[in-house]
């Protein structure tokens, strides 16, 4: 598999060509199959893909589960990248988008329970909250890769 560098220098992230979007592993594209959804991550795997793309809001909260699952004998191989913003409720309910330094923070430590990771290797906002300056969510960001939680944002 063909390989791409994002960012340069010491901010610089190798990723496979092609990435695998694990939405539709939960909901959006018809009844998820959890089982089938294993095999499609392995076989990435198999065939060279590296980075996984998920988010909090995909399933509601059961995408980060199924990935981070899927991927935990491959956790050093593999880049997860996962988001944050689009409030739902537990009932799938959408509930707007935050980028609350405090939002920010609590998103990111469920995530990482949910992925069962000790960080998130890329973070980023799903959608922009127009209520809050991006520099408190970007600052928010950085405290998270101070803190070793996450290793890039985007």
């Amino acid at each position: 598999m063909n390989q791409r560098t994002l960012g340069s220098g010491d901010a610089a992230l190798t990723v496979s060509a092609l990435g695998l979007g694990c939405m539709g592993m939960s909901e959006f594209y018809g009844t998820p199959d959890e089982d089938e959804s294993r095999r499609t991550i392995h076989r990435a795997v198999d065939l060279g893909v590296t980075l996984f793309d998920t988010a909090d809001m995909y399933g509601p909260f059961t995408n980060e589960k199924l990935v981070g699952d899927a991927l935990a004998g491959h956790r050093q191989d593999v880049i997860i990248a996962t988001k944050f913003g689009n409030v739902r409720g537990e009932d799938g309910s959408f509930h707007g988008v935050s980028g609350r330094p405090d939002y920010v923070r609590d998103a990111c430590n469920a995530s990482l329970m949910r992925l069962d990771v000790d960080h998130i290797d890329l973070y980023y906002q799903h959608r922009v909250d127009p209520d809050v300056p991006i520099e408190e969510t970007v600052g928010a960001m950085g405290r998270l890769v101070e803190k070793g939680k996450v290793r890039y944002l985007g």
